[in-house]
């Protein structure tokens, strides 16, 4: 069964072919990296526009790459929420479009859902149950999956998520935009020798790095931060040392096969590196391609949805604010 896969959530244009939600036929994404770099983050106007220019032709390109036609293909999945309501409203619009001319299956998918689902895309399948956590610019999630939709939120973020308390870090300390990849690079030549804190939130498995940032700022208009390497490799270690420390916890505590990383946040290297050092438990991480926001998710999120018998009319809308649980 092949399935289309359109995101368009935030600020990347997507489209991507994937078979059995396993395997990937193509995987377009069309980046407005450069053009929200000028403004130090995304402009949700901006990205919108920007959207409708690119989604046709990267629709057009995954389909050609993976050899197929409009009749080859069983399904449409596309992001329906969480995130920009003009950004969305370009995928869902098309998506619409196509599944009523080419009476297609439409599937809207849940944008952190489906980056649960990257973990299905690699050589090694998951194993349920599983503890996921889900690192993003908007999102620190830890959702405990039982099955195909079956889940629980153990923690979410109270204030910043991690990627967007890397983005905040990276403007205090001017190492430019995007925030995450900025922090890390600048790691590389850094010491974590920085006292910082870290909101641990005792009894409970919800996360915090406002106090994090804020405590940086001070740091950085008191004039205590002599190298911008080192305070970065600091930062981004508190970041990691409690997204690792609650899931490995949570992990045990529920007595999951496996934990999987997914998110943006998840290309970050030290996270990586760090958890699969600590955990007990076997842990699967997508490529960096398949972290960040992509088609090839939502499509394989797509196929576990209509597997399920699951289908969506015409009539659906966009949530930014869509939950997971």
């Amino acid at each position: 069964m092949k399935v289309l896969g359109i995101e368009t959530s935030c600020d990347e244009t997507a489209a991507a072919v994937v078979e059995d939600g396993t395997s990937i036929l193509s995987n377009e994404i069309a980046s407005q990296v450069e053009l929200h770099a000028r403004y130090g983050g995304i402009v949700p106007e901006v990205a919108s526009r920007q959207h409708l220019l690119a989604i046709i032709p990267v629709i057009e390109r995954a389909m050609a790459e993976a050899g197929v036609d409009w009749h080859n293909l069983d399904g449409l999945a596309v992001t329906r929420g969480p995130g920009l309501a003009g950004s969305l409203l370009v995928g869902v619009s098309v998506a619409k479009a196509v599944a009523a001319v080419q009476e297609m299956p439409l599937i809207g998918t849940n944008h952190l859902e489906a980056h649960i689902y990257a973990n299905w895309l690699g050589e090694q399948k998951p194993r349920f149950p599983l503890i996921c956590l889900i690192a993003s610019g908007g999102h620190s999630d830890l959702v405990l999956t039982r099955g195909h939709g079956d889940y629980v939120m153990l923690g979410r973020t109270r204030d910043d998520a991690a990627g967007e308390a890397f983005d905040k870090a990276a403007r205090i300390l001017g190492l430019g935009y995007p925030g995450g990849p900025a922090i890390d690079k600048a790691s590389e030549t850094g010491a974590a020798t920085i006292e910082l804190p870290r909101a641990w939130l005792k009894g409970s498995y919800d996360f915090s790095f406002s106090g994090l940032k804020t405590a940086l700022l001070r740091l950085v208009e008191g004039g205590r931060v002599c190298r911008s390497d080192d305070a970065a490799a600091s930062f981004q270690k508190a970041v990691v040392d409690v997204l690792v420390t609650k899931t490995v916890a949570a992990a045990k505590e529920y007595r999951v096969k496996q934990i999987l990383l997914s998110g943006g946040v998840a290309a970050n290297r030290l996270l990586r590196r760090q958890l699969l050092a600590e955990s007990p438990i076997p842990v699967l991480v997508p490529p960096p391609i398949l972290c960040t926001d992509n088609a090839a998710m939502v499509a394989a999120c797509g196929y576990f949805r209509l597997q399920a018998g699951k289908r969506d009319g015409l009539n659906m809308d966009v949530v930014p604010g869509l939950k997971l649980v």
